[in-house]
């Protein structure tokens, strides 16, 4: 016995019915030339993942149905190969009446024109970015179909992502005669997320004895990323092969007859370091929520500071030098070295740079308030000034020529407020949004001794890196003069919003008390703020987005 197996890891822009079917249709015909009979897509390919709201729309619904149907018709001629596709189906659930049809996150079997099988998930998750209770209904069948032919011909076991982490599934399709499994997936990214899906995709197969293929999304939408990373487990749970992360590709699997079971072969990629794993998802995210959305480019404040420097790197190499653009808007209190470090990254990198001053805004500013100003000192007030001047500047360019805004904001100033609604917050989208301070840090090092999209090597001057970072709003400040150093500030934002530890276990693990009420209180306090931020890219396994769901008015303080 001998198939061949091939996962389509494509990446799909939701809603895109008509292009994500002809993706489907031509990885198909090409795998078929190359003596594939079985093809994998991931969960819910033809509409895209996820789809949100949409999915309550019939007309969605609908659209989704046709799209199935032209796949179908369109591989007809395609003789002893099956296609599995993911898609919604189902009618309008919203309502508690029982004549009513549910709707279902399913995956049809596609042989020769005709629907042979339909699989509808079980596991319907409900926490993090998930929220397919709202949607969808859950299945409680197996579905076991054939794939190849004759003497090659190999009993399938389909599932759906949440699906193989549970027992009750896998067992349902080993019972219903499947010697092997093939999971579909659409599962977000975080760091560190592929090598858990391996470990849980290895203790299924041995416990249920089947070997596993593990066909995934790729690409960005909106806030989540999708990373690849395609497998296929033998049953003794060795690994057969890997498909390459953040990229397209057509992932061929061998299976064959072996002295117990099926045995799977496949080509393995190079193992990726947790900080190539995030450049490559901020990459992607940038590179598709720029693309897909139709923008023609990108435009950014380079202060000279970190997180600048960061997703000005972090777009290039997403977005290559010419559809990226740097403004310079130094006020009275930008440092010189700010401005040679800004110029020399631009010129390393080869963007547009340009540098416009805020000086006669920010004057302007103060002699219009001066009357109801007299007898005040400066303070925050006239630092906001100064954000918000660059961040209407930044959205007028943005407004005139089209490129979306990128704000440079990183989770330790979104979890404490460090930042300025209408000013540095201003914009469209949030790159290292999901980024905390010292994995700032950290990526700035990595990519300086990396360059793995060709772009540039070492675009990030050392300075920038080095020098203590501030917002250069009044004279000699630094970001420690208002926070914690960043290491114990980090430490503390992972613990009570990433984990939700309380604060008495916080303080128990050796942090000061009063650091961490200090933090936990800035985090209460700017919820406001998050609230009204644009989205970013999520790398971390809570972010402040679909994640973290939190009251603005709330008393509760442990």
């Amino acid at each position: 016995m001998t198939l061949k197996i091939c996962v389509a890891q494509l990446n799909f822009v939701v809603g895109d019915m008509a292009g994500n079917s002809q993706k489907i249709i031509d990885a198909a015909r090409s795998a078929y030339a190359a003596g594939t009979r079985l093809l994998l897509t991931p969960e819910l390919s033809i509409c895209g993942y996820a789809a949100e709201d949409l999915f309550l729309r019939s007309s969605f619904i609908a659209a989704c149905d046709d799209a199935v149907k032209t796949v179908a018709r369109e591989l007809a001629g395609l003789k002893g190969m099956a296609v599995v596709v993911g898609h919604p189906t189902g009618g309008d659930n919203r309502t508690r009446s029982v004549a009513v049809q549910s709707r279902y996150n399913a995956a049809s079997v596609l042989r020769e024109g005709e629907v042979v099988a339909r699989y509808a998930k079980h596991e319907l998750p409900n926490y993090q970015v998930f929220d397919e209770r709202r949607y969808f209904t859950p299945g409680n069948q197996a579905c076991v179909f054939d794939a190849g032919e004759g003497a090659d011909k190999v009993r399938v076991g389909l599932l759906i992502c949440e699906d193989a982490w549970f027992d009750a599934p896998a067992r349902l399709a080993r019972e219903a005669g499947a010697q092997l499994l093939a999971v579909i997936n659409a599962s977000p990214f975080h760091v560190g997320k592929g090598d858990e899906r391996e470990q849980m995709m290895r203790l299924r197969v041995n416990d249920c004895g089947l070997p596993l293929v593990y066909a995934h999304l790729v690409g960005g939408q909106d806030e989540v990323v999708f990373e690849g990373h395609s497998f296929a487990l033998n049953a003794d749970g060795a690994l057969a092969g890997r498909a390459p992360s953040f990229e397209e590709n057509l992932f061929d699997v061998h299976a064959e007859a072996g002295h117990n079971a099926i045995v799977l072969s496949a080509s393995t990629g190079p193992l990726r370091t947790p900080e190539a794993d995030l450049w490559g998802a901020l990459v992607l995210g940038v590179r598709d929520y720029i693309g897909k959305n139709g923008f023609p480019g990108v435009i950014l404040g380079l202060s000279g500071g970190i997180d600048s420097a960061l997703v000005l790197a972090v777009a290039v190499d997403a977005l290559g030098k010419d559809r990226v653009r740097a403004v310079m808007m130094p006020s009275p209190y930008t440092a010189d070295i700010s401005w040679i470090d800004a110029r020399e990254m631009a010129e390393r990198l080869g963007v547009r740079y340009d540098e416009i001053s805020i000086v006669p805004e920010f004057e302007a500013f103060k002699a219009s308030l001066a009357q109801e100003f007299k007898g005040l000192a400066e303070d925050t007030t006239e630092e906001n000034i100064q954000a918000r001047i660059r961040g209407t500047l930044l959205m007028a360019l943005s407004n005139k020529f089209g490129s979306i805004v990128l704000t440079t904001g990183n989770k330790s100033e979104m979890a404490t407020g460090y930042c300025t609604l209408y000013g540095d917050m201003a914009g469209g989208f949030a790159v290292i949004k999901d980024l905390v301070k010292t994995t700032v840090f950290r990526m700035a090092r990595w990519r300086n001794a990396h360059d793995p999209y060709g772009c540039g090597s070492k675009p990030i001057p050392e300075r920038i890196i080095t020098r203590p970072p501030s917002a250069e709003l009044r004279p000699d400040q630094t970001d420690q003069d208002s926070l914690p150093p960043y290491e114990v500030l980090d430490a503390i934002l992972e613990r009570y919003m990433e984990n939700d530890q309380d604060i008495e276990t916080i303080v128990a693990a050796g942090f000061s008390r009063e650091d961490v009420e200090r933090v936990t209180r800035l985090i209460r306090v700017n919820e406001y703020k998050r609230r009204q931020a644009p989205i970013g890219i999520r790398v971390t396994h809570r972010s402040f987005g679909k994640d973290w769901r939190y009251p603005i008015t709330s008393k509760f303080r442990a």
